[in-house]
């Protein structure tokens, strides 16, 4: 979704994946024309040992007609004759599940399987807990693609409980959406240490027995790292874990006594402000410098559907109703405060919509 700027571009990194061992390639239709030029590079590419695994994803909410003609037209422009992998582009809501396990989704994707157009489907998904540990426990899912990072590792039980069930798990932008790790602060770097942030979020994932971690390249600079990790899921070592803990511990002195454990306690609130997510923003900014990333997320807020929350600390109108669930007796109406006065900033477009 990154490699756009020309075909030779994709070509580029296409061919850069090939030699440091990546064999998976995960497109979407809404990636703008990243079919197309994908398409194209793959009849210039060499081959993996084994051939390529192709991912692709639809959009929920069409009509049987229309994902049929969707997909089809996928295979097309990816010059693929069925793709290893189909996915339900974003089960962020309820209706989306609903979908596709009982409307026209649930008929597409067994058409798609059917028709032998796809080897097996799943989902991708920015939604709550419940809903992503529903299309889990659905049986009609085959892998998933979750938001797993080292500095939000909240649904890592989510991915444990589908490696469990036989699901393969993809992780969602470790490096960018993690915390854009691929360029992070000098007190985050310095936290790591003697790993980069980058390194330590990819190794935390794969002693989690993580399946697969997308890599967002832009140039074949961007998979080195991939490239020099592609056999290193073993457990973390001391030195690895020794980095984890002092990053934890870290963020604990610098943010002190207001330190959101981001255990969900204080939900539901009543004007539906998403408190644990903006506090972990919050954790960040002050944790280990995360200013940038912190307001970006912050200021896409209500800018991106459902993909992304939609009420921001703004909202909270000081009622109180969180503050006795708290274990950690958080003031959570001032933390919320300072955190809107910290992050609030131009709002900045987000990259697909």
């Amino acid at each position: 979704m990154r490699a756009l700027g020309s075909l030779e571009q994709m070509q580029e990194v296409v061919q850069a994946a090939v030699l440091a061992g990546i064999n998976h390639l995960e497109t979407a239709a809404a990636y703008g024309p990243a079919e197309d030029f994908l398409g194209h590079a793959l009849k210039q590419a060499e081959q993996p040992e084994g051939g390529w695994v192709v991912t692709s994803k639809l959009l929920p909410g069409l009509t049987l007609r229309e994902g049929k003609h969707q997909l089809l037209k996928i295979l097309e422009r990816l010059g693929c004759d069925n793709l290893d992998n189909l996915a339900i582009h974003g089960i962020n809501r309820p209706e989306h599940l609903d979908w596709a396990l009982h409307g026209d989704g649930k008929d597409l994707l067994d058409w798609a399987q059917g028709e032998g157009h796809a080897a097996q489907v799943g989902f991708s998904s920015h939604g709550s807990q419940a809903l992503i540990a529903a299309a889990i426990s659905s049986g009609r899912f085959q892998f998933c693609c979750l938001h797993l990072h080292l500095l939000d590792p909240q649904r890592l039980p989510l991915a444990h409980q589908a490696l469990e069930q036989g699901i393969g798990v993809l992780a969602i932008s470790p490096a960018d959406k993690g915390g854009r790790l691929q360029a992070p602060s000098p007190t985050l770097i310095s936290d790591c240490a003697p790993f980069s942030p980058l390194q330590l979020a990819y190794r935390f994932l794969l002693a989690q027995g993580i399946s697969t971690l997308s890599v967002g390249a832009a140039q074949a600079s961007d998979l080195e790292l991939a490239a020099a990790l592609q056999s290193r899921d073993s457990p973390l070592s001391l030195e690895e874990q020794s980095s984890l803990q002092r990053l934890a511990d870290h963020r604990h002195e610098r943010v002190g006594a207001d330190l959101c454990g981001q255990c969900q306690a204080c939900l539901p609130c009543p004007n539906e402000v998403p408190i644990p997510e903006l506090l972990r923003l919050r954790n960040l900014a002050i944790g280990h410098d995360l200013i940038p990333f912190c307001q970006e997320r912050y200021n896409l807020i209500g800018r991106a559907g459902h993909w992304w929350e939609t009420v921001d600390a703004s909202a909270c109108k000081q009622c109180g109703d969180c503050l006795p669930r708290c274990p950690h007796q958080l003031t959570i109406p001032d933390l919320l405060a300072d955190t809107h006065r910290r992050l609030q900033a131009s709002p900045r477009r987000r990259l697909w919509g």
